[in-house]
């Protein structure tokens, strides 16, 4: 596409939003990834496409393009994919110094300290809990490559509530039916942790 952005309309009915589809590089190296099942990883493969969707003031929602899925931090720092758009998947989009982004959970940060929670790919490229990724660590630093520019109807907002979840608590029921931590594992819902 040799640099160039195309505006590109995602959604026939009424879209408003204008965010961008594109590849997340990781500066540990890595390009998020997401796989058919919703599990996230980091790959060297540039396949993965991401929606970058506008939710708010610099706030996105980061959705897999092939798969419809949002990605979503929980209150105990894991990273999940949810078919719903919830409070869980918005995060606050800043430009670091390095010029790099980095996306911070809108809900959970540190209690004591209340440092940010990040997204965030070890040096394997492995997702890492969120309330472990420190802002000025590679691991936290991406660079968007984006590909064109979309229009989007605004996510319908469900598990909508003024309280924010205790730490602690995994994804409710109304998160999605076919949660997936990071790692590929299923959210069990039927047990309290």
């Amino acid at each position: 596409m040799s640099g160039k952005l195309v505006t590109k309309y995602v959604c026939l009915s009424d879209p408003q939003l204008k965010g961008i589809v594109t590849r997340l590089y990781c500066r540990q190296g890595y390009y998020l990834q997401m796989h058919p099942d919703g599990s996230l990883d980091g790959t060297k493969d540039d396949s993965t496409l991401f929606n970058l969707i506008p939710v708010g003031l610099r706030v996105v929602a980061i959705q897999g393009v092939k798969t419809g899925l949002y990605i979503a931090l929980n209150g105990e720092g894991f990273l999940y994919t949810s078919e719903l758009f919830t409070p869980e998947c918005k995060f606050k989009e800043s430009v670091f110094e390095n010029y790099y982004v980095i996306y911070s959970s809108m809900l959970y940060r540190q209690q004591e300290s209340g440092r940010a929670w990040f997204l965030g790919l070890n040096k394997e490229g492995q997702v890492m809990k969120g309330n472990r990724v420190k802002k000025t660590k590679p691991a936290a630093h991406f660079l968007p490559k984006p590909l064109e520019v979309a229009m989007y109807r605004e996510p319908s907002l469900h598990d909508i509530g003024e309280t924010v979840p205790k730490a602690g608590v995994t994804p409710s029921k109304s998160t999605s039916a076919s949660a997936i931590m990071n790692g590929g594992k299923p959210v069990n819902k039927s047990k309290t942790t």
